[in-house]
């Protein structure tokens, strides 16, 4: 758990001000954070169910670990042609250079 102390510091290296009254709410807000995270952590990968099929079609197995990940998106089977769509996302933004957004710079 942190303590009042760290917020100041915190506070001091994001150069935020926070007002005294502020620091127990955010002192609260912090370790509720904190102690979620932590349960997040304690969840294994292993309580995944066993018929869930990964992207390459293996079931899940307690020992491998790979085979919990799989993809839930859809196959792009039938892609639409490429640019048909180009123009019309062009005119709809605010300015345009050639085929190309027009944005601020940035850096």
């Amino acid at each position: 758990m942190i303590e009042i102390k760290d917020i100041e510091k915190l506070a001091a290296l994001s150069r935020l001000p926070v007002p005294t009254e502020g620091k127990e709410k955010l002192l609260s807000d912090i370790n509720k954070i904190l102690a979620y995270v932590g349960q997040i952590s304690e969840a294994h990968a292993e309580t995944a169910p066993a018929h869930v099929a990964n992207a390459h079609g293996a079931k899940n197995k307690e020992s491998d670990h790979q085979s919990m990940v799989f993809n839930v998106l859809r196959e792009d089977v039938n892609p639409h042609e490429s640019g048909i769509f180009t123009e019309k996302l062009l005119t709809a933004a605010p300015a345009r250079e050639g085929n190309y957004l027009k944005v601020k710079k940035i850096l």
